[in-house]
């Protein structure tokens, strides 16, 4: 198994994310249209990615750049406070137990440094992938947010999961 770390973005990696703006395959069935390759520079140069409602880490693999990891901040009744997360990796990194030991990882690294007793995240019906990941990563199923995102030319449901700060930790081989 690849040695797996998250670190914070760097200059470097902005190509990367301009690619990922354009390039459907990149983003694979997530994909929603071309993006604005140089928002990634500006972001950059903003806070480093690093912001207080929401933030990006790269996912190394093997010391290359396997993907990203991200989250922001949302809110159910405007004071409670949880996390949504997210991950994309790249095509040749997909299928290799990476993306669930990063979302791990990200949780982990999130329930250390910041107040949240939750953190969700939403993937597609269709990106059963992911679903398994989620699940590895300690994640449980929640329900159906139906019609949620436009994506392909039509309104799409999403499958909602969620872990707990109080909810087992997940071993991860690094």
């Amino acid at each position: 198994m690849d040695e797996l770390r998250l670190r914070p973005v760097q200059e470097k990696d902005l190509d990367y994310f301009a690619e990922f703006a354009v390039e459907q395959d990149e983003v694979g069935i997530s994909w929603q249209g071309f993006r604005a390759p140089r928002i990634a520079v500006k972001r950059f140069e903003e806070d480093g990615y690093l912001g207080a409602d929401s933030s990006r880490l790269i996912v190394e693999s093997g010391g290359e750049t396997a993907g990203f990891v991200s989250w922001f901040a949302g809110s159910f009744d405007d004071k409670t406070k949880y996390w949504e997360i997210g991950a994309a990796l790249r095509p040749q990194y997909r299928g290799r137990g990476i993306g669930w030991r990063a979302q791990a990882m990200v949780t982990d690294y999130l329930f250390e440094h910041t107040p949240v007793e939750r953190i969700q995240a939403a993937t597609q019906p269709e990106n059963v992938a992911e679903q398994k990941s989620l699940l590895k990563a300690g994640f449980q199923f929640e329900g159906v947010i139906r019609a949620c995102e436009f994506r392909a030319g039509q309104y799409r449901d999403a499958y909602l999961y969620s872990r707990l700060r109080s909810d087992p930790a997940v071993a991860i081989d690094r």
